[in-house]
C-alpha cells in the first residue's frame, strides 16, 4: 500500500473522529455524583413569534463570557436603581444591551457589566423621536423602566409616564420590534387621589394601544442596595409617625424583579400581552419595617411619638417642593396614606415565571449591615421561626 493510499484510507477516520469530539463538546453529559447536567456549549435556534425573525444562542450553557444569546435589548431607564440590576442580568448570558442615558457619568458604571463591545450606551433625549429610534431599531426586545417618582419643571408625571412611554412604544411599533416589556406600578389606578399611580395607569393603556402584545409588569415598593425604602428609614436616627405607621407595603426584591424581567423576554407563550403582578410575598406595615430596620442595623430609632395630621404635612410639603433639589412632595404626602393593592384578578404573577420572590426578612440584612457600627458590624442576625432561632449570616448578591 502507498503512502498516498495510506492517508486516503485514514481520512475518513480522522474525520469521523473529529465529528464525534465536535458532538462531544457540544452535548450533555450526566454527573453521577450531583446528578446534575453540565454542559461544554449549548446552540439554539429561536423563530420570534411577531416578526419570524431568528435568534441563534450559541457558546458557554448558562451564559458568562464569550456567551452569545442571540438577543439585543434596549433598556430605557438603565441608568435608574432598577435598570442596572437588569442590565447586568442580560449582559452576563451574552445579550448585547444598548444603554441609552442623559448624562454620561451614569452609564459608566454600566460598561463593565458585560463582555467587550456588548454593552452599547447611546446618549439620548426622552423628547427626541429621532434619538429613540436609533437606539431601538437594531434590537428585539425593548425594556421601559422610565419613571420618576416627584416631579421637576421639565418633566412632569403625564410628560414621562404617558406621553413619554406612548411615544417609546409607537417608535418600538414602527421599527418592527419584536417585544416590549414596560415597568407600571403595583397601585397603578385610574382613580387613585396619587397623580403618580394615576399616570401609571393611564401610561399602561397608552402602551397597549401603541404596541400590540405589549407586556405590563407591576412590581410593589422595591428594596435593594439604592433603594429609597429601607435606606431611607436607616438613615434618619430620629422619625416622626405618618398615618400612625398603619399604611401597608408589598416590599419586593430587586434583584427578583430583575429575574423576571430577564426571563420575560424568552418566555413568549407566557408574558405576551399578558400584565404581571409582582409584588412582595408578605405585607408590613411602616411601622413593622421600622422595627426591621433596628433590630438588623442595632441602631435605636427615636420614634417621637407625634403622629403629623395630613394636613399640617401637606402644607410643609407644598412648601418644599418650592425648593430646587427633591424634598417630600404633596403627592409623596399622598402616597404615604395609601395601603398597597392586593394581586389584581386576571393578571399573572411570581408562579407563572417560576420564581418564589425572598422576604425582606430574609435578605434585608446584605442592604443593612453597612450602617451598623465596628462593633457589632460582624453579628450575626436571629431570626424567629417555628423551629425557634436561626442564624442569618452574610448572604452573597449573584
Amino acid at each position: 500500500m502507498t503512502a498516498a493510499a495510506g492517508l486516503l484510507l485514514r481520512a475518513p477516520a480522522r474525520a469521523s473522529a473529529v465529528s464525534a469530539c465536535a458532538a462531544a463538546s457540544s452535548s450533555s453529559s450526566t454527573l453521577v455524583a450531583g446528578s446534575r447536567v453540565s454542559t461544554r456549549a449549548a446552540h439554539d435556534l429561536v423563530i420570534k413569534r411577531k416578526t419570524g425573525k431568528p435568534i441563534i444562542k450559541s457558546g458557554p450553557y448558562g451564559g458568562g463570557r464569550s456567551s452569545v444569546s442571540g438577543h439585543v435589548a434596549t433598556v430605557f431607564g438603565c441608568t435608574g436603581f432598577l435598570g442596572r440590576y437588569l442590565v447586568n442580568r442580560l449582559a452576563q448570558r451574552g445579550t448585547q444591551v444598548i444603554i441609552p442615558y442623559r448624562d454620561e457619568e451614569e452609564k459608566r458604571h454600566l460598561k463593565v457589566l458585560g463582555d467587550l463591545g456588548q454593552v452599547v450606551p447611546m446618549e439620548w433625549d426622552l423628547r427626541d423621536d429621532q434619538q429613540t429610534e436609533e437606539c431601538l431599531r437594531h434590537s428585539d426586545v425593548v425594556y421601559n423602566l422610565v419613571g420618576r417618582d416627584y416631579e421637576t419643571k421639565n418633566f412632569k408625571f403625564a410628560d414621562v409616564h404617558v406621553k413619554g412611554a406612548e411615544r417609546i412604544a409607537q417608535i418600538a411599533e414602527a421599527a418592527g420590534v419584536s417585544r416590549f416589556i414596560h415597568l407600571s406600578h403595583l397601585n397603578a389606578d385610574l382613580d387613585s387621589p396619587s397623580a403618580l399611580y394615576r399616570t401609571k395607569a393611564e401610561g399602561e393603556i397608552a402602551v397597549k394601544r401603541a404596541f400590540e402584545g405589549a407586556t405590563i409588569v407591576r412590581p410593589g415598593p422595591v428594596f435593594g442596595h439604592e433603594d429609597r425604602l429601607l435606606n431611607s428609614m436607616a438613615s434618619w436616627p430620629i422619625t416622626w409617625h405618618v398615618n400612625h405607621g398603619r399604611t401597608t407595603l408589598r416590599p419586593v426584591h430587586s434583584l427578583d424583579i430583575s429575574l423576571a424581567l430577564e426571563l420575560m423576554m424568552d418566555a413568549e407563550e407566557t408574558s405576551i400581552g399578558q400584565t404581571f403582578t409582582l409584588a412582595g410575598p408578605k405585607t408590613h406595615t411602616v411601622s413593622e419595617l421600622l422595627n426591621l430596620v433596628q433590630s438588623l442595623t442595632l441602631n435605636k430609632i427615636v420614634r417621637l411619638g407625634l403622629n403629623i395630621p395630613k394636613p399640617v404635612l401637606m402644607t410643609a410639603s407644598k412648601i418644599g417642593d418650592l425648593a430646587w433639589w427633591p424634598m417630600l412632595s404633596p403627592d409623596e404626602v399622598v402616597r404615604r396614606y395609601l395601603n398597597d393593592k392586593a394581586d389584581e384578578v386576571g393578571t399573572k404573577s411570581w408562579a407563572d415565571l417560576g420564581i418564589v420572590p425572598d422576604e425582606v426578612e430574609e435578605v434585608a440584612i446584605t442592604y443593612l449591615r453597612r450602617y451598623r457600627g465596628h462593633l457589632t458590624f460582624e453579628l450575626p442576625v436571629e431570626r424567629k421561626t417555628k423551629m425557634g432561632k436561626k442564624q442569618i449570616g452574610y448572604r452573597t448578591v449573584q
